[in-house]
């Protein structure tokens, strides 16, 4: 069982090793059947307030979202511009 996760620019600096072209497989534990997005976040060091956008399988969701075995999970943070 394992989850796909995928972070966009910044996010990447705070995870240590991250590899941008594989992503990061995480094996959730066996007491994590229900877990969320968010709580996927926080198990990788990634703060709730550095992520901007959460997008599970392709369509965009929320830190509450519930990810399951095979997801593909991506984060990404306020981008600005102009």
């Amino acid at each position: 069982m394992s989850i796909l996760i995928k972070l966009s620019t910044t996010l990447r600096d705070l995870v240590p090793g991250y590899d941008p072209e594989t992503g990061l497989l995480v094996t959730p534990k066996e007491e994590e059947s229900s877990l969320t997005a968010g709580e996927l976040a926080r198990r990788i060091g990634i703060p709730h307030e550095e992520i901007k956008i959460v997008m599970v399988n392709g369509r965009q969701s929320g830190l509450e979202s519930p990810v399951r075995d095979g997801d593909r999970v991506a984060y990404f943070p306020a981008v600005g511009g102009g």
